[in-house]
């Protein structure tokens, strides 16, 4: 009987010294895995332990695992799948996305439009097999891309596409939305200051010691080398979309990966970087792309009525940015000049 008493106070020695030992766990550094097609880069610099920094890579898996058109079991997959066919029931998630992502289609008349996805797809741009498409496949799926015909059942949790062919793809918003729950995360394990980073889709979560974080923009013309403005931000996300970041070459000819729902083809007017700052990376997301589509005075216009903050950069070097985020910015370029 002693020896069994001895047995369990071991044990309980045991749990008490292995709990001791956990909550004094020193935090890692950045943590760094592939999700979304793109780095995902975490940085909690209080309390990032293995434990947490699991916790969150797992959530940004489930989070491809929903929305991701690349996945054939994936909820988007199977909306795709049954077009034109019967709706399908979805996780309360993806209506919390995709009405977003309706609103802003809405709002900006289709210059962002969730049911890109057909376009997407015959461009190919990022997949292994990109190619300039001819102007009659373009024509054959721009009837598709329609916003208008996408139904969303909430009393029964359902999403249909009301033409066959019809395909969404969540691309512009969904990194955003990823960012959010990360940061709600580490919100709640008590987490003071973090950089998420998910390809570029940045949240910069608390201060850095007391301080605003300093984030650096890329050059456009040169994205490898140094930023040429820096901003100082805190508790807010920071999305930048540019002609930059994914594209192919045919024929001596760029054609990037921000196509015009529209026309079919990658976006061409005088920006060519557009940044949003905003508390909701969800709606950073998709402004970012939605604003460089509708070129810089729409653009900023559309930011300020969104409560958000932007800065946009032209062919010719200039710097526009909306009014509350000049204060907290600094061109560090002498190439680039703010108007």
């Amino acid at each position: 009987m002693k020896s069994l008493i001895r047995f369990f106070s071991f044990c309980i020695l045991g749990i008490a010294l292995l709990a001791s030992l956990t909550s004094c766990e020193k935090p890692l550094g950045p943590q760094t895995r592939l999700y979304m097609g793109t780095v995902c880069s975490l940085s909690l610099f209080d309390k990032g332990t293995s434990g947490l920094y699991e916790n969150m890579f797992t959530r940004l898996q489930e989070i491809e695992q929903t929305f991701s058109v690349n996945i054939p079991t994936s909820y988007i997959s199977l909306i795709n799948a049954n077009a034109g066919k019967k709706p399908v029931s979805v996780p309360q998630e993806v209506i919390l996305v995709l009405q977003e992502a309706l609103r802003i289609a809405k709002k900006t008349d289709g210059a962002f439009d969730p049911t890109i996805g057909p376009l997407v797809a015959l461009w190919g741009i990022g997949s292994d097999h990109p190619k300039v498409p001819s102007q009659e496949e373009i024509s054959r799926v721009l009837p598709l891309i329609d916003y208008s015909k996408v139904i969303i059942d909430t009393q029964y949790n359902t999403i249909f596409l009301e033409k066959e062919g019809m395909a969404l793809d969540l691309g512009g918003i969904v990194k955003g939305y990823a960012a959010d729950q990360l940061t709600l995360i580490a919100q709640e394990h008590g987490v003071k200051q973090a950089i998420i980073d998910l390809g570029g889709n940045i949240y910069a979560y608390g201060t850095k010691n007391g301080s605003p974080w300093n984030i650096g923009i890329k050059n456009p013309r040169d994205p490898a080398g140094a930023p040429i403005i820096k901003l100082q931000t805190e508790n807010k996300s920071i999305v930048t979309s540019g002609a930059y970041e994914r594209f192919f070459e045919q024929d001596g000819v760029r054609y990037h990966h921000i196509l015009n729902p529209k026309t079919g083809y990658p976006q061409e007017n005088e920006v060519i970087s557009s940044t949003i700052i905003s508390e909701s990376s969800m709606l950073a997301d998709a402004l970012s792309t939605s604003s460089y589509i509708l070129g810089c005075i729409q653009g900023l216009t559309l930011i300020e009525s969104e409560k958000a903050e932007g800065i946009m950069i032209r062919e010719d070097n200039q710097v526009f940015a909306t009014p509350a985020v000049v204060p907290t910015l600094t061109i560090l370029n002498p190439e680039f000049s703010l108007q």
